[in-house]
């Protein structure tokens, strides 16, 4: 019965003795958590009204139609090149030049890489 009760008083008392080092891992460990998720989560990506940045659109939309992006790149036309040029800020009728020189670029793309890929498509664009 006493070694049941030592062993029973001994982690409440290294609880209670470490209740401020406890406290203060606990508030770091949240505010660590709340800095990293509060930079990660999106939030810079979206305006107060929940819609994506214009900054942004040209990147989410690559991200999201990666390989339909591809393939009309690889053909030199389609609906999601146009809508590319578009957000890149291509008027329409440079769209056809727009097309054209992303296609001839196609074969320089690498392994994907979405950053190169749309920094390619930009220079392109200008």
């Amino acid at each position: 019965m006493r070694r049941i009760t030592v062993w029973t008083i001994i982690p409440v008392l290294m609880l209670v003795a470490s209740g401020c080092t406890l406290k203060g891992t606990v508030k770091q460990f949240t505010d660590t958590t709340s800095n990293v998720t509060g930079t990660t989560s999106g939030h810079a990506w979206w305006n107060e009204d929940g819609l994506l940045l214009p900054e942004h659109k040209a990147i989410a939309f690559a991200t999201y139609n990666e390989a339909n992006l591809e393939q009309d790149v690889a053909r030199g036309q389609g609906e999601y090149l146009t809508s590319m040029g578009t957000l890149l800020g291509v008027a329409s009728d440079a769209q056809p030049t727009f097309q054209t020189a992303a296609q001839e670029r196609f074969s320089q793309w690498g392994p994907a890489d979405q950053q190169a890929r749309l920094a390619q498509l930009r220079a392109i664009s200008r």
